[in-house]
């Protein structure tokens, strides 16, 4: 997950950065001021903000995710030593994910970044499977924003884009999600998982295997070579899967 950290205090921000770093996550700049951050912003992808509101330059915190959420709605967390009325209700209309006093607590923080990203992506209307078999922790380990998938791994979401999914392959009570770049692990039946990823392309070719259509190399009647991988092609999927293609 990419973090643009705000913040004007040097020592702070490289540990609080190399702390982001080891638990996983992306820091993609650490910005002292208003103007650098916002450039950054237009030109780049971000997930989540780390914003103090005591910062260098013409804008302070506040002012400065004003003018970024004008141009992209993203989850902010402030990060302040300014705790009167008046500052948090300036940063209250701005509709921050989460206010933390400094000095901050990792276990906190880590907590706030969680909540941030699970109460956005419902915000932009994510589409929960409804089935009473999955608990609401099930409910929680694929959220969508945009055309990325958030995983829930380690207790941390991970992101990666829909379109680098190569195949799900069931694995008892789990499913393995294949990407290009990595394997995730999610304890959820790979039927759940397939109707959760919006990902037209995901065709059942077996009774324990999802593919993404368009990232196969070749096929014959047994099998169908993904991205180097082999799947099985099961005779009764076979006719789903052929209608996929158009002959000519």
């Amino acid at each position: 997950m990419k973090i643009l950290l705000v913040e004007d205090e040097f020592i702070l921000a490289s540990e609080l950065s190399d702390t982001l770093e080891s638990e996983g996550y992306e820091v993609v700049l650490v910005a002292d001021n208003g103007e650098e951050a916002l450039e950054f912003f237009k030109e780049n992808e971000v997930d989540l903000i780390l914003c103090d509101i005591n910062i260098k330059g013409d804008w302070d915190g506040i002012q400065t995710i004003e003018k970024i959420i004008e141009i992209k709605q993203v989850p902010v967390i402030y990060l302040t030593a300014f705790t009167d009325k008046d500052t948090l209700e300036r940063a209250k209309q701005t509709y921050p994910a989460a206010y933390i006093p400094k000095p901050y607590h990792i276990t906190n923080l880590r907590m706030a970044i969680e909540l941030a990203i699970n109460n956005f992506a419902m915000k932009l209307d994510v589409k929960f499977l409804k089935d009473d078999k999955f608990d609401s922790r099930s409910k929680e380990s694929i959220l969508q924003i945009n055309d990325d998938i958030f995983i829930k791994q380690n207790y941390q979401f991970v992101k990666f884009p829909l379109k680098d999914i190569l195949y799900l392959e069931a694995d008892n009570v789990y499913t393995n999600i294949i990407t290009t770049q990595k394997k995730y692990v999610i304890r959820q039946a790979l039927s759940a998982v397939q109707e959760r990823l919006p990902l037209k392309q995901l065709v059942k070719i077996h009774r324990s295997y999802v593919i993404n259509i368009n990232k196969i190399d070749s096929f014959n009647e047994h099998e169908v070579i993904v991205n180097g991988h082999q799947i099985p092609l099961s005779r009764s999927f076979k006719d789903d899967f052929m209608k996929h293609f158009m002959f000519r």
